[in-house]
């Protein structure tokens, strides 16, 4: 299953990359993430591997994910090692006027205990609906300074 969603906010990449690097903070802009624990010492960049409790509805899973592309106020990649497997991705693109557009691609499989792809299937519009409501959460928490 593949799922992209954007937005266009108004700040620089630079400002934007101070938001979401701290991947401990992403609690404050993603409603469907509760926690983050980080399980590496490192803390930002490649190799940086961190566990995600993740809810959306009834649904409660631990996401082990590993960063595996940092380029500050490009892109922010990390690999899904848990129960769903895949890979995010974050990519900052400089837009006219000091703004940026933040794409946020995934490409997931669940698992048969999950329903496999057809578990997949009904969960993509889900997703996808819960990641554009982070998005606008996201774009407030840059513009305004509230998530």
């Amino acid at each position: 299953m593949r799922i992209q969603v954007g937005v266009t906010i108004d700040a620089p990449p630079s400002h934007l990359w101070r938001v979401i690097e701290p991947i401990e903070y992403h609690v404050e802009w993603m409603a469907d993430a509760e926690s983050i624990r980080f399980t590496t010492a490192q803390t930002a960049g490649v190799g940086t591997a961190f566990d995600c409790t993740t809810r959306i509805g009834p649904f409660r899973t631990v996401d082990h994910m590993l960063v595996t592309e940092w380029v500050p106020e490009r892109v922010m990649g990390i690999e899904h090692l848990g129960l769903v497997r895949g890979w995010g991705r974050f990519t900052l693109r400089r837009r006219p006027r000091n703004r940026t557009r933040f794409t946020w691609s995934e490409e997931l499989e669940f698992p048969w205990t999950l329903g496999g792809p057809v578990g997949a299937l009904a969960a993509k519009p889900v997703l996808h609906a819960v990641w554009r409501r982070n998005l606008r959460r996201l774009k407030r928490l840059v513009e305004t300074g509230r998530p």
